[in-house]
């Protein structure tokens, strides 16, 4: 078979230059990293970024799967003794699973058919006749008569019975009623019989039909979702009539003989009992294929924005998992994230200690000289968060409301036991909602961000593809944003380009028993952490105060060399060239150039030179909800309220206003204009004032507006 190029067919399909292409498949096989080729490899890719390098990676996985099967297909065929030449290069040029599995389909081992059934008694060359529409079929069937064959009718529904599966396995008949569901299908769902009061959650879709050009993914999956919890029954078809009539018109020639009756007959057999259910099943799949990545694509949007969520950054940190009646667990964070001291208290019902705890609470802030009080945003966390803000500091404390999503997940995982093996789960999860406003990023990384609550139907979606694309994703943010060497947890090194648990267990390890690292070469030191690893991961990994200035930077060790030179050039050490922003400037960067730092490199070392180790992320701000409401009996049509977005979906977008319950801005109450997806409005944690549309108490649904607000 000859060789295809994977670079000029992925170039062609994403509009990338072919060498960029083809340096990108051969970085990705040597092990190179999407983060690394992005940042540190530009020259050769052409420049292209995370997202392009995703997709060349994945087109490239299809045409190695695609020529995977032409393999097994050209064996099978080979072993059957059916492989000439002209079928050989039909495979051989086939581009895509669906045009080969068509060429394949006559030579597929079938199990007994009615066809098979109609060969096995010899009538094959009577079901030819019939196909060919030029001899009376009936007048020939009387000589395939046999002990089997006892009947002329007999006879001709056995041929008729082959000439359906001749019309099934043709490409041109497959095609065509292909074009006919894309065009024209219909998605129809009716509610399953005896299941009326059980599936009421269904009610939209008892007796629904959409035609599926025009059904969201949202939809699909929630009908999908119906169907498999055996509420609902699902189909999609186009009109038969029309693909009955567009196949009679490619197969029956002879119109008035007894043949071509026999053959329009064959038509209707062939679409109702084989094509149909086979290219529904291809159109049921490929819509469930379509909408998860959909899904998937909103999901790891939304979870990249929450990894990316301003971070207070270090500082002394009280954090509070509220409750009622188990009461709020209360704990005291330094700097670092440690924890420095944790108990209960019980301001609300029904103990009701109410000055007790704003006197506790008091208390430990000026004991352990706390600056910021992070309040879990679940039970009674308005309560809490409105107590709090009524105690009086000795000193100014920001309070902030945290989405504690997934914290109960984390303190009661593996992580978390680990880290706290003395403490039970509440205070594990306090000590969470404290970290996730220090620094989301290193502390969700530790939660399966499936438990993290910003999806849309992630559980119905293809669960290894969900898997794949949110690792991506918070590989992508920790190397974005980078990591400190000798303050970061394996959880979080886990995800730094080249790593993974092993080595990252072994980066922590290595500086417990040596202690800090004072340099980058020093991570070869590190157990089986070789030179390959070495190179992907070093410039995601940052040390403050160490030896070089450049190993707090997203500079490339392998490109100190050249800022050394810029340095040595103007007679100034690096920490001056850093520092001398009048100096940079007159740096001309064409006489650095060589083979394999390009301008692109340099580009990027100068900006980094500019502010070294810099954070990406946007600086944390102060919410406050409104205090006329606390539970959503207390929402009334046409308040206009604070909130803060939780979630996005392709529907419209999900806003916290502190009643325990998210209400819902219809993607049409986004703005005064259509707006296609809800991310050119608003995204996560974006701060936004609401008003109340509607609300019903009974169902806990909101519905509220931002244009109108």
């Amino acid at each position: 078979m000859k060789k295809r190029s994977y670079a000029k067919i992925i170039s062609a399909k994403l509009s990338i230059a072919e060498s960029g292409v083809e340096n990108t498949i051969r970085l990705l096989e040597e092990g190179a990293t999407i983060p690394f080729i992005s940042r540190y490899r530009k020259e050769l890719t052409g420049n292209l970024d995370e997202t392009q390098i995703d997709a060349v990676k994945r087109e490239t996985e299809k045409l190695k799967e695609l020529d995977s099967r032409r393999e097994t297909i050209l064996k099978s065929i080979e072993e059957q003794g059916a492989l000439t030449l002209e079928l050989k290069n039909l495979i051989e040029a086939a581009s895509t699973l669906t045009e080969l599995e068509d060429i394949y389909l006559p030579y597929k081992p079938k199990r007994k058919t009615r066809a098979s059934v109609a060969r096995e008694r010899g009538l094959e060359p009577l079901a030819a006749i019939v196909m060919h529409q030029v001899e009376d079929a009936e007048e020939k069937a009387g000589g395939f008569l046999s002990g089997e064959v006892t009947s002329v009718e007999d006879a001709m529904k056995g041929a008729c019975d082959i000439v359906a599966e001749w019309i099934n396995e043709d490409t041109r008949a497959r095609n065509s009623v292909r074009e006919l569901f894309e065009k024209e299908g219909v998605i129809r769902t009716k509610i399953a019989k005896g299941k009326k009061e059980e599936g009421a959650k269904y009610f939209d879709y008892f007796d629904f039909q959409e035609p599926l050009s025009r059904c969201p993914s949202h939809r699909f999956l929630a009908v999908r979702r119906g169907e498999e919890e055996g509420f609902l029954k699902l189909s999609i078809e186009p009109s038969e009539e029309k693909a009955v009539e567009r196949l009679a018109e490619m197969f029956v020639k002879a119109t008035g003989t007894s043949s071509a009756r026999y053959v329009e007959i064959a038509v209707k057999d062939s679409y109702k009992r084989l094509l149909k259910p086979s290219i529904e099943n291809e159109f049921r799949s490929y819509s469930k294929e379509k909408a998860d990545e959909e899904a998937i694509k909103v999901f790891a949007a939304n979870v990249r924005q929450l990894l990316l969520a301003p971070p207070l950054g270090q500082k002394n940190v009280m954090a509070i998992d509220p409750g009622f009646r188990t009461g709020c667990k209360v704990v005291c964070l330094d700097a670092q994230g440690n924890l420095m001291h944790n108990e209960t208290i019980y301001p609300h019902k029904p103990q009701e200690e109410t000055k007790m705890a704003v006197k506790k609470i008091a208390s430990l802030t000026s004991m352990y000289k706390i600056e910021a009080i992070a309040v879990g945003n679940g039970t009674a966390g308005r309560e809490t968060e409105n107590l709090i803000r009524r105690v009086k500091f000795d000193r100014k404390v920001q309070v902030f409301v945290v989405n504690e999503s997934g914290a109960s997940v984390y303190s009661a995982s593996r992580v978390a036991r680990e880290e706290f093996p003395q403490y039970d789960v509440s205070v594990r999860g306090a000590v969470s909602i404290g970290r996730r406003l220090m620094d989301p990023l290193a502390e969700l990384v530790k939660i399966d961000p499936k438990s993290i609550g910003v999806g849309q139907y992630q559980h119905d979606v293809d669960q290894v593809k969900l898997k794949e694309s949110l690792d991506r994703e918070v590989e992508s943010c920790v190397n974005l944003v980078g990591v400190n060497l000798n303050t970061a947890s394996r959880h979080l090194l886990t995800y730094v380009s080249g790593l993974g648990p092993q080595l990252a267990q072994n980066i922590v390890d290595h500086r417990k028993e040596n202690g800090p690292f004072s340099s980058r070469w020093e991570l070869k030191k590190v157990h089986r952490l070789g030179d390959k690893a070495f190179e992907q991961c070093a410039g995601f990994l940052r040390i403050e105060g160490g030896v070089n200035p450049l190993d707090n930077s997203a500079v490339h060790p392998e490109s100190y060399p050249v800022v050394e030179k810029m340095a040595k050039d103007h007679g100034v050490t690096i920490e001056e060239l850093i520092s001398n922003e009048e100096l940079r400037k007159k740096i001309d960067l064409e006489k650095y150039v060589t083979d394999k730092t390009g301008l692109p490199t340099l580009n990027d070392i100068m900006q980094e030179l500019e502010k070294p180790g810099r954070d990406p992320r946007e600086k944390i701000g102060v919410f406050e909800f409104s205090s006329e409401v606390f539970k959503v009996e207390d929402l009334k049509p046409g308040m206009v309220l604070p909130g803060i977005v939780t979630n996005i979906t392709n529907f419209g977008a999900f806003v916290d206003v502190g009643v325990k319950q998210d209400g819902l801005v219809h993607i049409s109450r986004l703005a005064d204009r259509f707006v296609k997806d809800p991310n050119e409005i608003v995204k996560l944690n974006d701060t936004v004032t609401v008003k109340v549309v509607d609300v019903d108490v009974e169902r806990r649904r909101i519905q509220l507006s931002i244009k109108d607000a």
